[in-house]
């Protein structure tokens, strides 16, 4: 049987200065801003598009790749 790749959302706040592209350019509204901080307001919307990944110039948001033994 074969692997399954499953991509889930990852951010981290220390890269991120606030500038909201990712933001923006989320066509589900996945992201937001808190305390100048982005964050995954909405997991379950996610589409692991990675149009927020491309566009972070501080490469603070990404998709991270989980391995599904099934």
């Amino acid at each position: 049987m074969e692997n399954k790749t499953k991509k889930t959302l990852a951010v981290n706040t220390a890269w991120c200065k606030g500038c909201g592209i990712c933001a923006a350019f989320c066509p589900q509204g996945v992201l937001e801003l808190k305390k100048q901080k982005v964050f995954v307001a909405k997991p379950e919307k996610c589409v692991t598009c990675g149009l927020c990944e491309m566009r972070c110039p501080d490469y603070a948001v990404w998709l991270e790749e989980e391995k599904d033994d099934d």
